[in-house]
């Protein structure tokens, strides 16, 4: 039945390493439960319990449909940035309620669906060059690392250099000893990839967890208020208080209160952000996971855009911000996932946290960041496909790279990598390289950068 459904043999891979892949890919977006909801309750209104019960849905509903429309290991959960957006500037200086953000949500969502329904999504990911998706690769793979970076405190803030690396004489027993946890979990990850160990990632986010969870019980590590204990409790969560934001965007008082420039505003930052941040993560867990074709582009590429959609749709209605494809999936793709299968297994362990959410919850950040940090030189790999000596293909691919982890997000990566590749081929005097559609899509980044 299984191999009816997600054709293991056909894409290589086999029960057992999809099944570790999509836990893997899990434990690195087990994150969310927590910060989703801690996000979207700055907006008035929001309550946590109703915003974590409504992301763990959306994140299980659109992964269950990325699995079955697209049978791709790609997982969803609200995206981060997004939800940023929604809570403190559409309800914060914009001044809208909560309901009018969850309603701009429902609509991008639903222009997604008919933008995937026909073939303008998947024509803008066909019109980016190969180089200029190899170069995303890269980027995402330098983003995913300085993400898990940050999350185990390595790298912290500093008002000089805006990161350095983190003391770790001071504040040892909160942040240091959760640094040098997180380097010991990269090394495991490191020894027992080297030695192909099965589930290599999997096994460093737990072994991490549980030499932290030993120094909590051994008095290195201290609970404090911004750093909770890492032992899990077993308690549950009111699964009635969902209805808190269920069906929210529909109020009829809302309509009242929207201005509709800025409400169209609203939505087309939803949509752009999101479009090019699920574009650019499917470029590059699938050029890690090697599912692209010969000719670069990814096949069901419409499924698995519409999948994306169907979940941002349904995720407003249950009372959350966009739900994208996360980047993390990268990591069950370095676990061996190749399918749908993976994304079943991810799905199912999100349903479960509804009830077993504070188990999850209670794995640390510097637990889950050895994976990401792995994972990120994984990614790079593919900048040896990048041909250095053609410099219109270089430099774009170059700014693409250098602008994901510089500028914390996806989507502006891709805008210098698109723009760039235009100007420069265009200086070259290399016109046929350039579709229309690049064109296109380099004027419509130029009026987002003035515009938004």
């Amino acid at each position: 039945m299984l191999e009816k459904m997600f054709h293991l043999k056909e894409n290589h891979t086999t029960v057992k390493r999809e099944v570790i892949g999509g836990i893997t890919t899990f434990m690195t977006m087990a994150y969310i439960l927590a910060l989703n909801p801690s996000i979207l309750s700055s907006a008035k209104g929001m309550d946590k319990n109703a915003v974590l019960m409504a992301t763990a849905l959306a994140a299980f509903i659109g992964t269950m449909a990325m699995a079955l429309l697209a049978n791709y290991p790609f997982a969803l959960a609200p995206g981060l940035g997004l939800n940023a957006y929604f809570a403190f500037t559409v309800c914060g200086s914009m001044g809208y309620s909560y309901k009018v953000a969850l309603l701009a949500v429902f609509a991008e969502g639903i222009i997604f669906i008919v933008l995937s329904l026909t073939n303008i999504r998947e024509a803008i990911f066909n019109a980016i060059p190969t180089t200029l998706k190899k170069g995303v690769s890269v980027g995402i793979g330098l983003f995913v690392a300085f993400i898990g970076l940050q999350g185990a405190k390595i790298v912290t803030k500093d008002e000089s250099t805006l990161v350095k690396l983190v003391n770790f004489k001071e504040n040892f027993n909160t942040v240091g000893i959760g640094a040098l946890l997180a380097i010991i979990g990269v090394l495991v990850i490191v020894v027992f990839s080297y030695y192909n160990v099965k589930g290599s990632l999997l096994l460093g986010i737990l072994i991490t967890w549980g030499l932290g969870i030993i120094c909590e019980l051994a008095g290195i590590y201290k609970v404090g208020p911004t750093t909770p204990s890492l032992i899990p409790s077993l308690s549950t969560f009111d699964i009635t208080a969902i209805g808190k934001t269920f069906g929210q965007c529909f109020d009829k008082d809302i309509i009242k209160t929207i201005h509709i420039f800025d409400f169209i505003t609203v939505i087309f930052a939803f949509l752009f952000v999101d479009i090019f941040d699920t574009l650019g993560t499917l470029v590059g867990v699938a050029t890690k996971a090697d599912l692209l074709d010969e000719d670069g582009k990814l096949p069901r590429i419409k499924p698995a855009l519409l999948a994306d959609a169907i979940a941002t749709t349904v995720g407003a209605i249950l009372g959350t911000s966009t739900t994208t494809t996360f980047v993390e999936s990268t990591a069950g793709v370095a676990e061996g996932a190749r399918t749908g299968l993976a994304s079943v297994v991810t799905g199912l362990l999100f349903l479960v946290s509804i009830v077993l959410s504070p188990i999850f919850i209670a794995i640390p950040s510097f637990a889950t960041a050895p994976a990401l940090i792995y994972v990120g030189f994984l990614m790079i790999s593919a900048v040896v496909d990048i041909d250095f000596n053609d410099f219109t293909e270089a430099i774009p691919a170059y700014l693409a790279i250098i602008a994901m982890p510089l500028t914390y997000s996806i989507s502006e990566g891709i805008a210098f990598g698109v723009i760039s590749y235009t100007i420069v081929n265009v200086c070259a005097g290399k016109f046929k390289k350039i579709t229309p559609l690049m064109y296109v899509l380099s004027v419509l980044f130029v009026l987002k950068f003035v515009f938004l």
